[in-house]
């Protein structure tokens, strides 16, 4: 076959024939591929691998981070600072004392040190492809040239002829041509943990669900039981899992709104920065001339840095960095740092239904024996609970026919029941593990029954039969009886001389139909019509409710059957009752969803299970009511993007859905304005963990792609879980707020200050313009001064209605609720304070009785500035409530942060070494005092702006 007339991979396999797939694909099941025909392939459709396309480079994040606006501006800041000391150095107007390009050191380890804060942040390195990678098989057995042979999983091409059996994982997509009892697992691809029995000779409509294609296998899949052959349909990246791989890497990761207000504080500081600088420069050129360029310029280098809040970065980052851990105490580990802050702003959460909603434990929920309905308390796998009859206990003694169906469950049945550490557990199918489970509750033990009936046959499960039977013997006693009546009393009424007995379980419509009696408890009474159609009529109640049903059916044998001989001995059964189970919602998660609900947060369920069972699950914890509307995977597909964009806001569950529909409803719900959160544990789920705006992995349950692709992992895979992080997201962005006035208000007052110097104070062409603040000091207020108490502030417990109210939109200017008109009006009363001060101050330091060094008030505008900001950080704990109503000791770290940062301060004063470095000069006790008249200030009229707005009845911001 030349390369061009190439078979096309494209066709819906699962809706063709066996013989049709065959010949589309020009391969024979016997002889399979040639190895010519092999390497034609390999060189059209390329290698069985997932392919990955570029990201950004380490080196290209690292160049992204001095990108920042507020960073570029201090860049050009160190540079003109270094030019104006490298011209006084050369002009030797530097003072001796004075270390040359310490401000522009100063500036630029700063600048160095945000960068990388930043990279470290950004550049861990998305993993979910290499995550997916690991699930590719190395080696598979193909038939080759009429050769059976291993090969590389890599070298695999559409055509040829794959052999599975159990243990082995799926190395490609292919269309089943032969089966025997095949099983396999797809959890990882559908997200459902039900295993799933394969069929070989059916065809499926060509909008059957991906977990319903029953004649097909994926890659990345595990073969639990039997053997298969398989055609491979598609390799690499033109598999289930390919499509996964390519979805994850088309989706574009979207900054936060922490990023995006960052980015919006960023160019509102800087742009009124340059206004102010362009002002203060051209003012002061048209009062005092060119001669004072200079000074003028250094004026505005020191607006600058006032003006960009170097410490802010780094608190943010701290702030996160505690909230990880306050997270991680609640079983929430936060992968990616803003995402804390991020968790906050949720206004949707989408989960997926097994395992996070529910136990991921089936769970027997009701049982029908002798035409009535007995209900099943319990939780798990743990072996107790209570069977109620019309909402009263019983006791089993006094009902044999629950028992006899009890002695079925366990006996036929291959699941272990175990403790370990005090957790029950289950070795086995999920299934299996409720039908032990159950039975332990009414005392029935499985391996004390397997010892009275050891099993010496069985028929097996197939998907065809869809039942299974096992027989056993009675266990000789020691007066030589073989009646089944010594062995228990439950069957003294049901063996008479038979030696065996078989127990049949599986569809309760099938095993009916081969029943011709039933038990009632006592005697086996034969099988009418109306008894058929009541027991059909519970069956549909049932399933119609979401529950797993399972039917019962014994029948004593006088000698052992063949082994072939089902279809034979599975007649004439006698019909014991039917067995409905559930993956049963987790206790807590129905109090969380109603705190979501009051929060003003709206779950949704996105589930590849049945729509009967999602139903069921969501009408029990209150995600939806029985009015809303359900969408399957197949509706979603007749769906445009406009018709899903028309229904996402009034659909609070859909079932049966593929990989791509979830990613839809991911972004559909974002296009609305809704603000996602996304869960998920399956490979399926990677592509919407990623563009959701918070992808939630399963820790336990969860794949390393899943994870890989997150943003956060529950430890525990639980809903409620989610809502504890979503609080602790609310508390953060809170304190964000709270540390952002603070810290603002501050540089808003330095930035005035230090324009209005040139402005207000007498011009002396000797020694120029005075300068009130370095940029050095200047870095020591926005990283010392204002960073400690930012710290602490990030700290304060969350407020009692953080819960009760809707979330704040994700779209809010950082400025919005009062923020900006807070942090202008308090920069204001900062600037009117020091600039009061500081014309005082430079009278008194240029009287010519003072015999200190001129230069003093600058120290003094220095140290008001400082020491104003520790009373606003007291003041600021609370929007609302005055400092002395509140317990100084419930945030101790303002406090300390408070002390140490005074004390750090008059360190500057008063120590030799660092009143060299930082420039300022010593204060006498008469100067300390009013600087710190000056500064207590502040905290007056914080306390008393809140008693105003108190008396008007108006919250604070």
């Amino acid at each position: 076959m030349s390369a061009h007339s190439l078979p096309d991979t494209n066709a819906i396999w699962h809706n063709l024939e066996s013989d049709q797939a065959l010949e589309l694909l020009s391969t024979d099941p016997d002889r399979g591929l040639s190895t010519q025909e092999v390497a034609q392939r390999l060189q059209r459709y390329g290698v069985n691998e997932l392919q990955e396309s570029g990201g950004r480079s380490s080196w290209e994040i690292l160049v992204d981070q001095f990108k920042n606006i507020m960073l570029l501006l201090l860049i050009a800041v160190a540079i003109v600072s270094g030019i104006l000391d490298l011209i006084k150095w050369q002009s030797g107007t530097l003072p001796p004392e004075e270390l040359p390009f310490k401000d522009t050191i100063a500036i630029l380890a700063i600048v160095v040190l945000n960068g990388i804060l930043g990279y470290v942040q950004e550049s861990r390195a998305e993993q979910a492809l290499a995550a997916l990678k690991k699930l590719s098989s190395p080696n598979v057995r193909v038939i080759r040239d009429r050769k059976q042979l291993e090969v590389a999983a890599k070298d695999l091409v559409p055509g040829d002829i794959m052999l599975l059996e159990a243990g082995v994982q799926v190395a490609a997509d292919g269309r089943l041509l032969e089966e025997s009892n095949l099983q396999v697992r797809e959890s990882a691809l559908t997200g459902e943990a039900e295993i799933v029995s394969k069929r070989a000779n059916i065809t499926l409509p060509e909008d059957a669900p991906l977990g319903d294609r029953l004649n097909f296998v994926y890659q990345g899949t595990e073969v639990v039981q039997g053997r298969a052959k398989v055609l491979v349909t598609g390799t690499g990246m033109n598999t289930e899992l390919g499509k996964i791989a390519e979805m994850l890497q088309s989706v574009d990761s979207e900054p936060t709104p922490l990023q995006k207000r960052s980015n919006e504080l960023g160019n509102t500081l800087v742009t009124g920065s340059l206004i102010l600088v362009a002002i203060v420069i051209g003012v002061g050129l048209l009062t005092l001339g060119w001669g004072s360029f200079q000074e003028l310029v250094e004026v505005s280098l020191s607006m600058a840095v006032a003006v960009v809040p170097e410490g802010l970065p780094a608190v943010i980052t701290v702030t996160l960095a505690l909230g990880t851990q306050r997270m991680v105490r609640q079983n929430a580990l936060i992968r990616k740092l803003p995402a804390v802050e991020t968790l906050g702003s949720v206004t949707t959460i989408c989960s997926d239904k097994t395992g996070t909603l529910t136990q991921n434990k089936m769970v027997v929920q009701t049982i029908f024996v002798n035409n009535r309905e007995f209900r099943v308390t319990g939780e798990g796998y743990t072996p107790q609970g209570e069977f109620l009859l019309d909402g009263d206990r019983i006791w089993l003694d006094n009902h044999p026919e629950v028992s006899a169906l009890l002695v079925a469950c366990a006996v036929c049945n291959d699941a272990v029941l175990q403790q370990e550490s005090g957790k029950w557990s289950i070795l086995g199918d999920p299934t299996e593990g409720a039908l032990v489970t159950l039975a332990a509750k009414g005392g029935v033990e499985k391996d004390q029954w397997d010892s009275k009936l050891p099993r010496v046959g069985e028929f097996p499960f197939s998907s065809e039969r869809k039942r299974m039977s096992v027989i056993c013997q009675l266990e000789r006693v020691d007066r030589g009886i073989a009646s089944l009546g010594d062995v228990d009393p439950v069957f003294s009424q049901r063996i008479r001389q038979e030696q065996y007995i078989m127990f049949t379980k599986g569809s309760p419509e099938l095993v009916l139909a081969r029943c011709s009696q039933w038990d009632d408890g006592q005697n086996r009474v034969l099988m009418t019509e109306d008894v058929r159609q009541r027991i059909l009529k519970e069956n549909d109640y049932m399933a119609s409710h979401g529950l797993r049903v399972l039917g019962f059916a014994y029948k004593p044998l006088l000698e052992k059957p063949s082994p072939d001989s089902e279809e034979t001995s599975e007649t004439e059964l006698v019909w014991l009752g039917l067995v409905a189970m559930m993956d049963a919602p987790r206790p807590e998660v129905r109090a969380a969803v109603q705190e979501c609900r009051d929060a003003g947060i709206r779950p949704i369920m996105i589930t590849g299970d049945h729509q009967l069972t999602a139903r069921a699950i969501a009408l029990d914890l209150g995600i939806a009511t029985d009015q809303d509307e359900v969408l399957t995977g197949k509706d979603l597909q007749k769906m445009s993007n406009q018709e899903l964009e028309n229904h996402v806001n009034a659909v609070s569950i859909y079932a049966r859905v593929a990989p791509e529909h979830k990613l839809r409803i991911v972004q559909a719900l974002q296009r609305q304005g809704r603000f996602v959160a996304m869960t998920g544990d399956g490979v399926n789920d990677a592509p919407a963990l990623k563009q959701a705006d918070i992808g939630i992995a399963m820790g336990i349950t969860g794949t390393d792609v899943s994870k890989e692709a997150s943003d956060m992992i529950l430890l525990d895979d639980n809903f409620a879980t989610i809502v504890a992080a979503t609080k602790e997201g609310r508390v953060v962005y809170t304190n964000i707020r709270r540390f952002i006035k603070y810290i603002l208000g501050s540089n808003i007052g330095e930035v005035l200050t230090v324009a209005a110097a040139p402005l207000i104070l007498p011009f002396n062409p000797a020694v120029g313009i005075g300068v009130p603040l370095s940029p050095l000091q200047i870095l020591w207020m926005n990283l010392v001064t204002d960073g400690l108490p930012a710290l602490a502030l990030a700290v304060e417990p969350p407020e009692p209605d953080v819960m009760k109210r809707p979330p704040f939109s994700p779209k809010e200017s950082i400025f919005a609720r009062g923020l900006g008109s807070y942090m202008v009006r308090i920069g204001i009363v900062f600037a009117v304070t020091t600039i009061t001060m500081m014309a005082w101050a430079y009278r008194h330091t240029h009287d010519p009785s003072y015999t200190g060094n001129p230069d003093t008030w600058k120290t003094m505008v220095f140290t008001t500035l400082c020491i104003a900001q520790m009373g606003h950080a007291i003041a600021i704990r609370s929007n609302n409530r005055l400092a002395i109503e509140m317990d100084p000791f419930s945030n101790i770290f303002v406090l300390l942060s408070v002390v140490i940062t005074t004390i750090l301060q008059l360190m500057l004063v008063y120590v030799p070494p660092l009143r060299a470095f930082f420039g300022t000069h010593y204060l006498n006790m008469q100067e300390l005092l009013i600087c710190i008249g000056f500064s207590s200030l502040m905290f007056i009229w914080i306390e008393a702006e809140k008693i105003f707005f108190r008396i008007i009845g108006k919250k604070n911001v």
